[in-house]
């Protein structure tokens, strides 16, 4: 069994376990590529999380598709990923993408606009969508703006802090004032690789289900 469907049973799982199953939403990831992020890239791991994330999208996705965007102080939204062309994502799209600005500061808000920008303004839809936002510390401030935007939209965003750095402005979230529902949530891995495919999927989908409840209950879809 090649290691994609693997890590569709153990999202399954973990779907089945918090009632997510037959929900359809849209699902995105977006991969910080800051300076600090450079190792992870070369050493697989940020392939590799695509991949994880990827079988997530192929359980809610209608067709199975992950929506990527890179960020630094500039940001690419890039050709979706698939089952069919996964292997070697990364390289193709992103390292040995001359257009791909890599390895500057971190600039949040812009990359956050685009996303609303292509969800609730190009393609509009009733279902919710799903963000899966890596970033590896030191995030901007003004994210808050994007969030309290976004919070009356069929948009969900969870973000994984990577590393050692200073998450603070994440942590804030829960408390975060001034939106129609809690959108946003956080969790902090020191390691992506240290952790299992079902350990990510189980606080991946923690707030989720909790969210997409309220989200109904407000009419937000």
């Amino acid at each position: 069994m090649n290691s994609i469907n693997l890590k569709k049973q153990a999202a399954k799982i973990v779907l089945e376990k918090k009632n997510l199953k037959g929900v359809v939403a849209r699902v995105g990831v977006v991969l910080d590529i800051s300076g600090s992020m450079r190792k992870l890239y070369q050493e697989g791991v940020v392939q590799e999380t695509v991949e994880r994330v990827l079988a997530v999208a192929s359980q809610f996705d209608d067709d199975g598709a992950l929506d990527v965007w890179v960020y630094d102080n500039e940001f690419s939204r890039l050709p979706a990923v698939t089952e069919k062309d996964f292997i070697g994502y990364v390289d193709r799209e992103i390292l040995n993408n001359t257009s791909v600005h890599k390895f500057g500061r971190n600039d949040e808000p812009q990359v956050m606009a685009d996303v609303i920008k292509k969800y609730v303004y190009e393609e509009p839809s009733q279902d919710p969508v799903f963000i899966v936002f890596i970033n590896d510390g030191g995030c901007r401030a003004g994210i808050k703006r994007s969030i309290v935007k976004s919070s009356n939209k069929p948009l969900f965003w969870q973000f994984i802090g990577i590393g050692e750095s200073n998450f603070d402005v994440l942590r804030k979230l829960d408390t975060m004032e001034g939106r129609v529902v809690d959108n946003a949530n956080f969790f902090h891995l020191e390691s992506m690789e240290a952790v299992s495919d079902e350990q990510l999927y189980e606080q991946l989908l923690e707030e989720f289900p909790v969210w997409l409840k309220e989200a109904k209950e407000k009419q937000i879809m």
